[in-house]
């Protein structure tokens, strides 16, 4: 009996700990699949739906009052697509240096991109665009060799079955028979993205305003795992339901906790096309944006959003076509790379090859005299500029040969070998990277 009783106490600690013990943010059962999100480092986000037409935000614009919904959705009669042209988009994007792109299927307006047959609100159906626009997108980056990304939104403010106006954290908490029709619906229209277009990744939001368990997180990774094993999905279904992180707008400061992360940025302070936002980041801005989270071993998802027609902001195609240049340039200190040295060794951001034994230095300034590196215990091998093929000049100054603190290193770099927006310098190691990261070393008196 008293074995029976112990035995019991124990499964229900167990049990406890289990329920008790807060599940990670990223949960990874499958890192092979993520293999091509870490070499891709590069992807573009596309905002697209019926707010291009006012120039409006996106959804956001009728919850916060900013503008009555009825008047939001009147914008259908304008999203034409007349000049929308995914081989060009794709073409676009694969110069960029981009190996990823997201296009919005369904924001949180509830208006579908493709001929959803869970409900009537859609594009093809509402709008003078009238067809699929999902589909000719996702083919033409395939035929471009572009991993393929979803966007879905979770959330529904048109659904009827959705409240918009009952601002609770928890929506239907008391009538959970409602809320799980919702989520049937969820079910159906992301069962018709999947079967119809297989992408690769699917980017979720609008997962703040329920639990996990009212939005059937766990059923719903399994379900589309189903159609894909090798899908990668973002954090926003909760914690522990994705693959990797999703930082948004502000860069950060130090790695993210995930081993996998990516951050989301506008090319100027909109996702959806506004007309009357011209505060687009220079390309050079954008580039030490994306070299920082290169340095951090992350991704950037840069994101624009095309006009109700279906074209491209000129800004925006600049942007893309300067990321071409710097990219096709500097290919072989982008993709084959991972997050770089600690912060301090050097004044500029870095990566390491995969093999550890070529740091990549990334400079959007002209060095004043020479390039400095301390702490670095291996000899240099060799130094190159980038793209351009320039051998440079190291040597080592103050190594003491009782002091186990390596020298400063220094490489000298000519003003004629500098890029226009970030300069690249390659330095081959004898091994892979050793650094020296104690306090110093005095010499002790016998």
């Amino acid at each position: 009996m008293l074995f029976r009783k112990t035995t019991s106490l124990l499964i229900l600690t167990f049990c406890l700990i289990a329920l008790l013990t807060p599940k990670p943010a990223i949960s990874q059962e499958n890192p092979d699949k993520m293999e091509w999100f870490k070499d891709a480092k590069l992807g573009i986000f596309i905002h697209w739906g019926i707010y291009s037409v006012n120039g409006i935000d996106e959804s956001w614009s009728f919850f916060n009052d900013y503008i009555k919904y009825e008047d939001y959705m009147k914008q259908l009669d304008g999203f034409t697509a007349s000049k929308y042209d995914p081989e060009k988009w794709a073409k676009l994007i694969k110069a960029s240096g981009a190996k990823y792109a997201v296009l919005t299927a369904k924001h949180h307006d509830g208006v579908a991109l493709w001929d959803t047959k869970a409900s009537d609100l859609s594009v093809v159906k509402k709008s003078p665009a009238g067809t699929d626009l999902v589909g000719p997108f996702m083919t033409a980056l395939e035929k471009e060799g572009i991993k393929k990304g979803i966007y879905f939104s979770v959330l529904d403010w048109s659904h009827p079955d959705y409240d918009r106006n009952t601002r609770e954290t928890f929506r239907y908490k008391n009538d959970p028979e409602r809320f799980r029709k919702f989520t049937d619906f969820n079910f159906a229209q992301l069962s018709e993205l999947s079967t119809q277009y297989n992408p690769d990744l699917y980017w979720f939001d609008g997962d703040w305003e329920h639990s996990p368990e009212e939005w059937r997180s766990a059923e719903l990774k399994d379900k589309l795992l189903g159609y894909n094993p090798d899908l990668i999905i973002n954090s926003r279904l909760g914690p522990g339901f994705g693959d990797y992180a999703t930082p948004e707008q502000g860069v950060p400061v130090s790695r993210p906790d995930s081993d996998f992360w990516e951050l989301c940025m506008t090319l100027n302070n909109s996702w959806g096309y506004q007309g009357n936002d011209h505060a687009y980041k220079s390309p050079s801005e954008l580039l030490r944006i994306f070299v920082d989270c290169l340095h951090m071993g992350g991704n950037l998802l840069m994101d624009f959003g095309p006009k109700p027609d279906g074209s491209i902001p000129e800004e925006a195609e600049n942007i893309l076509n300067e990321f071409a240049r710097w990219t096709s340039k500097h290919e072989s200190a982008i993709y084959e790379t991972q997050a770089g040295i600690p912060d301090g060794h050097i004044y500029a951001p870095t990566t390491l090859s995969k093999d550890k034994t070529i740091l990549y230095i990334y400079l959007d300034y002209k060095v004043n005299e020479s390039l400095a590196i301390k702490g670095l215990k291996n000899k240099i091998q060799r130094v190159w500029v980038v793209g351009n093929g320039t051998k440079l000049q190291s040597r080592e100054v103050g190594k003491m040969y009782w002091s186990s603190v390596p020298g400063m290193k220094y490489i000298d770099i000519p003003d004629n070998v500098y890029d226009k927006d970030i300069t690249v310098i390659a330095v081959l190691l004898d091994g892979p990277v050793d650094l020296y990261r104690e306090k110093g070393q005095v010499i002790e008196s016998n």
